[in-house]
């Protein structure tokens, strides 16, 4: 009954004789003798090495007579051939079968074509291996062209950075060569709103991401170039800013707005010679960024009217552009303004 259901098998099965000399062919079904081309009569009697050729793994050949030899159950493929000389990938389990005294008497194999397989694989692999270079190629392409768009902002913000102080340089200049007076303060207060703009570009320029602008380093650079022009015995400037990455288009605006307010406390707050501090805080939270600037001084309507001035107008307008809010609020003393902008989350 067995045996009449092998025969009658799809699956290629094979039976050898382990005590017969050279472990010979015993029995094979009809589809083992269709997958390797001989007849019963070719087969019988002969080992299955037969069925190998120059391009079988010595290895794996290795492998199966080992295994063979110490009568171990093994799993393995071999590139066989057919009589013709076709060759085909042959996956074969073989296990040893034992008599009723428990020694090896027989070889069985179940084999299975593998070659569409194989031939498959290869072929999958050979797409990979293509998919792959054209995605190496591609992303070697947008590397360039990153590379080549961050090399020309740095150089827009170079460039940008270069005119700005040129033309910082000159509003100085003329203020210099005019009378003491409106027009002299005006020209100084926008030579000096020109400089804030031109730290702004010069650290997008020097960043290793051109598309962000730390706020932090900015406050740093401002702070240092302000507090060089005060009497740090009469006058103290303390900032606590968290290091608040946002985009490049958020640079000149949060720059111009922090520069104004900032100057603006430390000239108009401590008239006729008073002393007081002016703190700058700015942190981020789920609202995103949240500034305070805040003296000790003599208050915003206590402060000298300044007809010419516009630097209230001119933070409100920052503010509004940066779709944020702001409030002016007397401290008692002094003035406290808080201005909170939101950031995406990209930021």
């Amino acid at each position: 009954m067995f045996a009449s259901a092998f025969g009658a098998s799809p699956t290629p099965m094979v039976v050898t004789d382990a005590r017969g000399s050279d472990n010979p062919i015993v029995w094979v079904n009809d589809a083992f003798v269709a997958l390797t081309g001989y007849t019963r009569a070719e087969l019988y009697g002969r080992n299955c090495r037969m069925l190998q050729g120059q391009g079988t793994d010595p290895g794996e050949i290795r492998r199966m007579r080992d295994a063979v030899a110490t009568s171990k159950k093994i799993a393995c493929e071999l590139f066989n051939y057919r009589k013709d000389g076709s060759a085909f990938w042959n996956a074969m389990t073989i296990c040893p079968v034992r008599d009723e005294g428990g020694a090896v008497a027989w070889f069985f194999a179940a084999q299975a074509d593998m070659t569409d397989k194989r031939r498959s694989e290869q072929a999958m692999r050979g797409t990979n291996d293509e998919l792959e270079r054209l995605v190496d190629a591609r992303t070697a392409d947008l590397q360039a062209a990153l590379e080549q768009k961050t090399a020309l902002l740095h150089e827009v913000d170079h460039r940008v950075k270069n005119n700005l102080q040129v033309i910082s340089s000159l509003m100085l200049l003329k203020a210099r060569r005019t009378p003491e007076g409106e027009a002299r303060d005006a020209l100084q207060s926008m030579a000096e709103r020109v400089g804030a703009l031109s730290t702004a570009h010069r650290m997008l320029y020097s960043a290793g991401d051109v598309t962000r602008f730390d706020l932090r380093e900015f406050a740093a650079d401002f702070l240092a170039d302000l507090t060089a022009g005060i009497d740090p015995d009469r006058t103290t400037v303390e900032a606590e800013v968290d290091s608040i990455a946002v985009s490049a288009a958020m640079a000149a605006p949060l720059a111009l707005m922090m520069h104004e307010l900032a100057t603006n406390a430390v000239r108009h707050a401590f008239p006729n010679g008073r002393s007081g501090r002016v703190s700058i805080t700015a942190r981020r939270d789920d609202g995103g960024l949240r500034l305070l600037i805040q003296d000790d001084g003599v208050g915003i309507a206590a402060g000298p009217v300044n007809p010419a001035g516009f630097g209230h107008s001119l933070v409100e307008m920052v503010v509004r552009q940066l779709r944020g809010t702001i409030a002016w609020n007397e401290a008692m003393p002094g003035t406290r303004v808080e201005i909170t902008i939101p950031l995406d989350r990209a930021n």
